[in-house]
């Protein structure tokens, strides 16, 4: 019987290298050789007595080292501790400062306030003094009295769904919440608003700034009480209003403090002096070239020949 020779062009079949198969040949033998070999000289004690006297002492050392090395890392961060906490101390007790040189500066503008406002109504007549008074207080420029409702917002303790136990978006108060029920109570009738003190009026604000909440650029902490003097209909339109309802199921889901309650006799503050502004005089007209083509000329009340054109009374 012959052998079957190569056609032209193939290689012989005795002649092939097969490749190993790594994967199967990992599954077959997981253990390194390497690991095998040490094993059995371990278990021939075939290890020398010098490495084993050597290896102890060597071992004692690295494991000093690194306890040394905690040991320093341990001190300076214990070191440090009392410089941060210091800069922190002294950061709260300026920033508390501060605070509370606000609420001095505060207090003595609204004695000034009341001040005027008495000078003022002796120098006006009983009529004129009158409507002046009701426009500030519609306006927010006075202080109010009288009975209204309190809203009550407060953080949950955990960002947890207080029924499922699962995790049900923001467990804190936003500043859209505050948006909400503010403009709630104002559509339900309220005559004043406030939060957390601060009156609000037509131009203030109440926006985030990080995690901190603003009223009018002055930061408000939790609870959050939203503070509404207006007839005695107003509770009753609130709970029937969406942002009601809304707040509701957030704090059913979340953990949320919401709740509403009729207070009587009650007081809000004046707001703070809005920033007056006044108009001004629209910049003078530029130059306008004249249809006659004439060099140089211009139109009067122009800054000068070559400005570019524009309509007079365009200013704010």
């Amino acid at each position: 019987m012959t052998t079957p020779q190569p056609r032209d062009g193939e290689r012989d079949p005795s002649t092939r290298v097969y490749t190993p198969d790594f994967l199967t040949e990992l599954f077959r033998n997981p253990l390194d050789p390497g690991y095998g070999d040490a094993a059995a000289r371990r278990a021939t004690g075939s290890v020398s007595r010098v490495r084993q006297v050597l290896g102890r002492p060597v071992s004692l050392v690295v494991l000093a080292l690194i306890g040394f090395l905690f040991a320093v890392a341990y001190r300076e961060t214990v070191a440090e501790e009392p410089s941060r906490a210091t800069a922190r101390a002294g950061l709260v007790a300026e920033i508390k400062g501060r605070e509370a040189e606000t609420d001095r500066l505060t207090e003595r503008a609204e004695q000034l306030r009341e001040e005027v406002g008495r000078q003022r109504d002796a120098a006006l007549s009983g009529s004129q003094a009158s409507r002046l008074r009701t426009l500030e207080a519609g306006t927010g420029l006075a202080r109010v009295r009288g009975d209204g409702v309190v809203v009550r917002l407060a953080d949950a303790a955990a960002d947890q769904d207080g029924v499922t136990g699962g995790n049900a978006g923001p467990s804190r108060v936003l500043y859209s919440d505050l948006q909400k029920v503010a403009n709630a109570l104002w559509a339900a009738g309220a005559e004043a608003v406030a939060v957390n003190g601060q009156r609000l009026t037509a131009t203030s604000t109440i926006r985030s700034a990080g995690e901190a909440i603003l009223v009018d650029y002055r930061p408000v902490t939790g609870p959050y009480e939203v503070q509404a003097i207006g007839p005695g209909s107003m509770r009753d339109r609130f709970d029937e209003s969406r942002a009601a309802a809304l707040m509701r199921e957030v704090a059913r889901t979340t953990g949320l403090s919401f709740g509403v309650k009729r207070v009587e006799d009650l007081t809000l503050p004046a707001a703070p002096q809005p920033r007056l502004r006044y108009a001004e005089p629209s910049v003078s007209p530029s130059a306008r070239p004249s249809r006659s083509g004439g060099a140089g000329s211009s139109s009067p009340g122009s800054s000068g020949p070559g400005g570019s054109s524009s309509p007079s009374g365009g200013g704010r």
